[in-house]
């Protein structure tokens, strides 16, 4: 069976493919090569900085030739260095054999390459190769993603900021609020998480096979190879990799930044879980209403149907989103003494663990867009459900000392139908202020919604 979009195994590159085309340069095990490839040349052209006899400065072609195998880094340079893997049965190997096959007819960099991949043992070559491809993961997809939705959340938050809704705290009616209003609780708890995900710093180490700089010392023992190893780390790309410097680490990275990500990615995907049920409660309400699509079925029996089908989409992929965001946290900070190979497969589902994300943030943000406001069926809910104004009839009441003033509201309210009437009747006979009758006698469910729209409105 040949492999295509519908004999994938993953549905991310089978259904969802085409959804998913931003993510997999970065992610795939090209992007891998191809960021493995970018650390060696950055280590190679920097080695031949350090001063060393042995290995003179690089002449101004030869640096451009090199910054070129990566700019220029290909799908064919990928599937070539996985033909060289057949041999090697190791990957960095490969990799490092494929750069040194790019030096022939090139004598100066022929004569120098025994320098690449010096000192290196491949977890060198791993752990920054994964963390420029977690940098530009997030940068170029997670959080644009997320900004895409706050975007239209907070354009919401201000369309709608005075549109009356009735709460429902445990499912029942409850003090009204505004629906641009619950849009801007998301956009705050959203902004919050995204802040946490762009401040974790992406950090790589360069120490060799257990952290101490051992083989660099054989070679030459008075060089200062931690400072050699925390400027190539740090120095901006394409000359350096432009991460954070890890001075400690056994042959792996700790992958405890890795871990910080993961969690603070998941917070977001929790946030956006709970709104995507939320709004699924809402259609179902009837609050809102889903432009249709020409040529789309909801049901294939019930004709009528429109079915919130991206919020559940949404709600599903962020769940096995966070199945494996979780899983990768808890797992990659552990390796058996200085190393073992467990972390090594769980990486390679980074870009699974992202993708469900990102396929979620897609499905969700199409969701949004079809949304169509149903100011009827908003006024109805609110106009039936009179018992919320016990809430500001009571408190007036204990304002001016009326005694029992909760427990009269919920003689009068609790478990039975309340109408303006009836709630009208008990206001006028309180021994309240005239001033103060009158304000509650003009107060409507829909609006009593105290800061709801000036709080909708500052997000």
């Amino acid at each position: 069976m040949s492999l295509s979009t519908i004999t994938a195994l993953s549905p991310l590159d089978g259904r969802y493919a085409p959804k998913l085309a931003a993510l997999r340069p970065i992610m795939s095990e090209h992007g891998y090569m191809h960021r493995r490839v970018q650390v060696e040349v950055a280590w190679f052209i920097a080695l031949s900085d350090a001063g060393f006899a042995e290995f003179k400065p690089l002449t101004t072609g030869a640096r451009a030739y090199l910054l070129s195998l990566v700019k220029n880094f290909s799908e064919a340079d990928s599937a070539a260095i996985k033909e060289i893997e057949k041999t090697t049965n190791h990957d960095v190997k490969a990799v490092e054999y494929w750069i040194k096959s790019k030096f022939e007819a090139r004598p100066e960099l022929e004569k120098a390459a025994e320098f690449v991949h010096f000192a290196c043992t491949s977890e060198d070559i791993n752990n920054t190769s994964h963390a420029l491809q977690l940098r530009s993961g997030r940068d170029q997809v997670i959080l644009p993603g997320l900004d895409r939705i706050m975007l239209k959340l907070r354009e919401m938050s201000h369309a709608f900021a005075d549109v009356p809704m009735l709460s429902r705290t445990h499912g029942q009616t409850a003090s009204p609020t505004t629906v641009g209003k619950e849009m801007a609780n998301v956009v705050m708890r959203l902004q919050t998480a995204c802040d946490k995900i762009a401040a974790v710093k992406i950090m790589g180490k360069m120490n060799g096979a257990v952290g101490n700089y051992n083989a660099h010392l054989s070679a030459w023992p008075e060089f200062d190879w931690e400072a050699f190893s925390k400027k190539v780390i740090e120095t901006p790309e394409p000359l350096g990799l432009g991460l954070t410097f890890q001075p400690y680490s056994i042959q792996i990275e700790p992958h405890d930044y890795m871990a910080e990500l993961f969690d603070a990615v998941a917070r977001a995907n929790t946030i956006l879980i709970d709104l995507s049920r939320d709004i699924w409660g809402y259609v179902s309400l009837g609050y809102f209403k889903q432009r249709l699509k020409a040529g789309e079925i909801g049901s294939s029996t019930m004709p009528h149907k429109v079915n919130p089908i991206d919020f559940e989409n949404a709600e599903g992929n962020l769940g096995l989103a966070n199945a494996l965001l979780k899983h990768l946290a808890e797992k990659l900070p552990i390796s058996r003494w200085q190393r073992d190979l467990t972390d090594s497969t769980v990486l390679r589902n980074i870009g699974v663990a992202l993708g469900y994300a990102a396929l979620a943030y897609t499905s969700l943000l199409t969701g949004l867009n079809k949304l169509e406001i149903n100011e009827e069926a908003l006024a109805a809910d609110l106009d039936a459900s009179w018992e919320v104004l016990a809430e500001p009839i009571q408190t007036v009441m204990r304002r001016f000392g009326v005694q029992g003033a909760y427990e009269k509201l919920k003689e009068v309210t609790r478990g039975k139908t309340v109408t303006a009437e009836a709630l009208h009747g008990l206001i006028q006979s309180l021994e309240i202020p005239q001033a103060e009758k009158d304000r509650l006698l003009a107060m409507t469910p829909g609006s009593y919604v105290g800061k709801a729209a000036e709080l909708a409105r500052r997000v």
